[in-house]
């Protein structure tokens, strides 16, 4: 028995080797079936875990670069850049001597950071000591350092300057950035764009308000790589274009503009007033020549942005004043309610035992109503507004385009309102009080007297165009919103608003111009306290304005200013503190316009290269282009208009001639004139200021061979 209970024992475990063999066996057979089929898999679909091990695989080898798409440019009436794409540089310096690039040191070295200092002091915001201390930190294994707010934001220029030095380890990073060339500029009007986050956003203005049409779409660059990130030769590159964004094209006129901003910097310096406006429209068409307000900013450098973010010509409602009497009398006129030959006690008057009074309390006895237009009395008004009825004032108030928005294209319009419950509130609307406007809603409604009754909406954009395809993407056109008087009725306002200048009674005399008749309605609007019950006292706490037009027999332009609360008369009166800026500005746009009628015709720009310089400068000059010829040669090599394009009589035109170049006098040369004649020559011209060339550091006729670097001021 104990012999055959050993020989099953063995056989039992003979036979649990085998099948322990046999599972082993399969087990392997079945892992290494797995491990095959899972290889066919991957190579015949090449995905694992839901990877496209391919894709994966050119991810790896693959490289692509963002190319960046260019934010549309604002333009000018003459199709100069006011808002355009630049680069800024922020500055750091490699201290590290672990910095080295093929064999070469990378890093600035202790011999060389005396003149590091040197230079970055000379061109930066920075003195020479703190730059030293920022070069040799306690740490001394820090690998760089920067230069805090003052290496950040540099120009081109100052970075070529830095570089023209050549220190080995101060290096820079590029950054999108906006150029406002022009500096203080219907700052609030253009607005501003600024970085966020590598991307130019718009934040005030049309930068704002247009930020999606002026926004491009970046581009890319795709190709393969070996593993050292190197291209390989041959390799299929594949890219996608940036498409660059929208170009706006607006109706400001830069000569006018910048002449209004010095007129309105020498007046707010002068009287010191809390705000200021004033807006250049042409009478015709709606659209805006020129406008501005105090306080502004320097949209460049960001000077006074913190004084004053709103734009306040179109997002502030104020009382008019005596200007709005400008519309009392048109809607008395065309709603029948007006008689030239009757008359009224002028001095005060009571309405449910409440007083209007006149400026003059004392009154000029009885009077017509034409003389209460031309005396500014608030009582004829009153008795107007009395005559023609709450319900009939009301209508024309609504259909001159007051208490809602012009919708002019510009962001955070406002709509106005008014106060017109009893009596005295609707008798106090028809001389400018318990009514507020904006500046832009004046302006719509005024252009109902100067257009034959036609009320034109006022405009900034003339057009925008989309420079990928050229296609035209909006339009100006002139825009009438409304018909709210007959022509008739607009020509006897016209007449009454020449006599507030021209009768020995009238209110306006300040603004007479030599050799323009002109047409006017002053203001002075009382400001309403900080309890919303009552008016401020003193003689300074009013809005003083004026409404104009000229020609007055057949309105051209229309001019709005507004002063609100000067510090100090200066000696002067409200109409001289207005006129010192109405007179000269109404002035230049009238003479301008005279010189443009007789010569504003568009010339077509052909090729000259290769052609005789003398001929194509007198062709050019019979058409009436300036042309500026730079060589001493008579073959022309560069000219600075490419051929088809066209050009408006007055403006400039570069010829680059074979032979020696010599300096020319840049006295009265716009900023973009300067920038033309730049890349004409290859040379680097440091431009600063704005309005015109006032001074050059290179003077006239002086050779300009080996001459890299030329300073320019504006003014």
């Amino acid at each position: 028995m104990t012999k055959n209970n050993g020989r099953q024992t063995a056989q039992r475990r003979q036979q649990n080797r085998k099948r322990f063999g046999r599972w082993i066996f399969f087990s392997v057979a079945i892992i290494f079936a797995m491990f095959i089929g899972r290889f066919f898999y991957i190579a015949i679909f090449q995905t694992a875990n839901h990877v496209n091990l391919r894709k994966s695989v050119e991810r790896l080898y693959a490289s692509k670069t963002e190319i960046k798409a260019q934010r549309g440019t604002i333009y000018d009436s003459d199709n100069q850049p006011i808002a355009e794409d630049t680069s800024t540089y922020s500055i750091y310096i490699v201290l590290s001597k672990t910095a080295v690039a093929f064999g070469k040191r990378e890093y600035l070295a202790n011999k060389d950071k005396d003149r590091a200092a040197e230079v970055l002091s000379k061109n930066l915001s920075i003195s020479y000591e703190q730059v030293k201390k920022i070069l040799n930190p306690e740490n001394q294994d820090v690998y760089q350092v920067e230069l805090g707010t003052a290496g950040k934001n540099i120009s081109l220029e100052t970075k070529n300057k830095i570089e023209a030095a050549n220190i080995k380890g101060i290096d820079f990073t590029q950054s999108q950035a906006r150029l406002y060339p022009n500096g203080t500029f219907a700052s609030q009007l253009v607005g501003i764009a600024e970085n966020n986050a590598g991307k130019l956003v718009g934040v005030m203005g049309l930068e704002s308000q247009y930020n999606k049409l002026l926004t491009g779409v970046n581009g890319v660059k795709k190709f393969e790589k070996d593993i050292t990130g190197t291209p390989i030769p041959g390799a299929k590159i594949k890219s996608k274009k940036a498409r660059n964004g929208d170009n706006i094209y607006t109706t400001l006129d830069s000569r006018l503009q910048t002449y209004l901003e010095t007129l309105m910097s020498q007046a707010q310096s002068k009287y010191q007033p809390k705000e200021m406006t004033a807006v250049l429209m042409d009478a015709k068409t709606g659209a805006i020549v020129a406008a501005t307000q105090r306080p502004t900013f320097n949209a460049q450098t960001k000077v006074g942005l913190s004084d004053m973010w709103r734009d306040i010509l179109v997002e502030d409602g104020f009382e008019p004043g005596s200007t709005m009497k400008i519309l009392t009398m048109a809607a008395a006129i065309n709603s029948g309610n007006y008689n030239a030959n009757a008359t009224y006690k002028s001095g005060t008057y009571k309405i449910n035992n409440q007083t209007v009074s006149d400026w003059n309390t004392s009154g000029w006895g009885n009077i017509t109503y034409r003389d209460a237009f031309i005396r500014s009395s608030n009582v004829g008004m009153a008795h107007l507004e009395q005559i023609m009825g709450a319900k009939t004032w009301l209508k024309y108030i609504k259909s001159f385009g007051l208490l809602k928005s012009t919708d002019s294209g510009l962001p955070n319009e406002a709509k106005g309102s008014i106060e017109y419950k009893y009596p005295i509130e609707q008798a106090n609307t028809a001389y400018g009080q318990g009514i507020n406007v904006t500046v832009f809603q004046m302006l719509q409604a005024f252009s109902a007297i100067t257009n034959n009754g036609k009320m034109v909406k006022p405009q900034l954009v003339r057009k925008i165009v989309n420079p990928n395809s050229g296609k035209i993407v909006y339009k100006f056109n002139k825009k009438v919103v409304g018909t709210p008087i007959k022509s008739s009725t607009a020509k006897k306002v016209l007449s009454m608003m020449q006599d507030v200048v021209y009768n020995p009674n009238g209110t306006g005399s300040a603004f007479k111009i030599n050799g323009y008749r002109i047409g006017v309605k002053t203001g002075t609007a009382q400001i309403g306290d900080s309890t919303g019950t009552g008016y401020l006292k003193g003689e300074m706490n009013y809005i003083f304005s004026v409404a104009g037009v000229a020609p007055a027999n057949n309105p051209k332009y229309i001019l709005y200013i507004t002063m609100k609360q000067p510090t100090t008369f200066a000696g002067g009166t409200s109409g001289e503190m207005l006129a010192s800026v109405f007179n000269p500005l109404l002035k230049r746009a009238l003479d301008e316009n005279v010189t443009q009628i007789t010569s504003n015709t568009q010339v077509t720009i052909g090729n000259y290269i290769g052609k005789n310089s003398t001929k194509i400068k007198n062709s050019l000059n019979s058409e009436g282009l300036l042309v500026t010829e730079i060589g001493s040669g008579s073959k022309i090599i560069d000219q600075s208009e490419t051929a088809g394009s066209t050009s408006l009589s007055g403006e400039r035109v570069i010829l680059l001639t074979n032979g020696d170049k010599l300096m020319p006098d840049l006295s009265g040369w716009s900023r973009n004139d300067v920038v033309k004649l730049g890349k004409l020559l290859g040379i680097n011209f440091d431009i600063e200021g704005s309005g015109y060339v006032d001074q050059q550091s290179v003077v006239a006729n002086k050779s300009l061979d080996g001459i890299k670097n030329i300073s320019v001021k504006l003014k």
